[in-house]
């Protein structure tokens, strides 16, 4: 099948699976609706998911809203990152769930670095950010040379690191850098220079980190589909068998794939800790991890989608947050989305048969036009 075929079917499957994630809703919805009679549930179930899927982007009288829109995007930042990560790793099938602990470790870092490492404008924010990124780097390590060296899962080792990763944070927050002064356990104040500047200054605090994990969609699209590392990545993805016995140096490729996958992860938690906060305080891993491996399963592993997949979610979340408020529908509704949305990406044989008439088409039409060429 063609790449055009591929994307083509990628993108249906990922919209049918979509739909049927929104009809689940609706039937949950409606049944848990206010209201005795069936009409009366029916406009419930309407008016709610007028909330969830045409309110996010209104203000209060029905009128496109810039700062709604924004929102939206600011939110879309940590995980078009966490996306970007779990998409590399994913493709040398190596299923490493340490995205979400990665994120934490990054913005904690970034956010000591912001506090104990006074430097001038600019070249602060970068120190600190790049040092969050390091710093997973060598957390994903870890799982990673385990997996090469010794086959250990790196689907378990990298979710039980995320705890690791979540109680030592809380340990040194509760024990050295808690600002004694609060009355909740929250770091010092960041330094000024160490921030990330403002996008757009309208009460959204979508920041530059917006344009740069979009950079950042591009330079991961270009190192997966147009340089030797990114083939080998997918190649070991596709086939290890085939990788290894083409020279390939398997082990050393899968710690790779889990290292950048870890930088794109630091990257997204400090850009998030410094463009949206003016002090540590997460004491809990933040779901942006999770959130991350739903993106990479409906952008198909392929970056260039992941923007859509995340601004697609980040929507969700807040409709089912505005019909939580105003409709009185649970909010926990988007888990169970993103639990269908994953279940059917998931599925192999989803839309299999349609895909096996896409691979006939289009070795039909190749054989045509060889024909018609001679």
């Amino acid at each position: 099948m063609s790449k055009k075929a591929s994307l083509r079917f990628s993108i249906l499957r990922g919209f049918v699976a979509i739909l049927i994630s929104l009809f689940i809703a609706s039937i949950l919805i409606f049944i848990s609706a206010e209201g005795g009679s069936f009409g009366e549930k029916l406009s419930s179930t309407g008016e709610a998911l007028v909330y969830m899927i045409v309110r996010p982007i209104l203000n209060g009288k029905g009128a496109f809203s810039v700062k709604s829109f924004t929102d939206i995007l600011a939110c879309m930042i940590p995980t078009i990152f966490t996306g970007l990560a779990t998409c590399v790793m994913f493709s040398a099938n190596q299923f490493n769930l340490g995205a979400e602990g990665g994120i934490m470790l990054g913005a904690f870092v970034s956010a000591l670095v912001a506090i104990y490492v006074p430097m001038g404008t600019g070249i602060h924010m970068v120190v600190a950010v790049l040092a969050g990124a390091v710093s997973v780097a060598v957390m994903m390590l870890i799982p990673g040379i385990l997996k090469a060296k010794l086959d250990v899962s790196e689907m378990v080792c990298s979710l039980m690191l995320n705890y690791v990763v979540m109680y030592a944070i809380k340990f040194m927050m509760n024990t050295y850098f808690a600002d004694k002064t609060k009355g909740q356990v929250q770091s010092l104040p960041f330094e000024k220079t160490a921030l990330v500047p403002q996008l757009i200054n309208n009460g959204s605090k979508l920041t530059w980190g917006f344009i740069l994990a979009l950079i950042f969609v591009v330079l991961t699209a270009l190192f997966m589909y147009r340089t030797r590392w990114g083939y080998a990545i997918r190649m070991i993805g596709i086939n290890r068998d085939f990788a290894k016995y083409s020279g390939m140096k398997v082990a050393a490729i899968i710690v790779a794939s889990q290292v950048i996958g870890g930088v794109l992860a630091g990257l997204g938690g400090g850009v998030e800790m410094l463009g949206r906060n003016e002090f540590y305080a997460w004491s809990a891993l933040p779901g942006y991890g999770w959130t991350g491996i739903t993106i990479a399963c409906i952008a198909g592993n392929n970056p260039l989608l992941v923007p859509f997949a995340a601004f697609f979610i980040a929507y969700l979340d807040k409709g089912c947050n505005l019909m939580a408020t105003y409709c009185g529908i649970p909010a926990q509704l988007i888990d169970i989305i993103q639990a269908v949305i994953f279940l059917f990406f998931a599925a192999e044989q989803f839309l299999s048969g349609y895909r096996q008439k896409l691979v006939v088409r289009s070795a039909q039409q190749e054989l045509r036009e060889k024909e018609g060429q001679k």
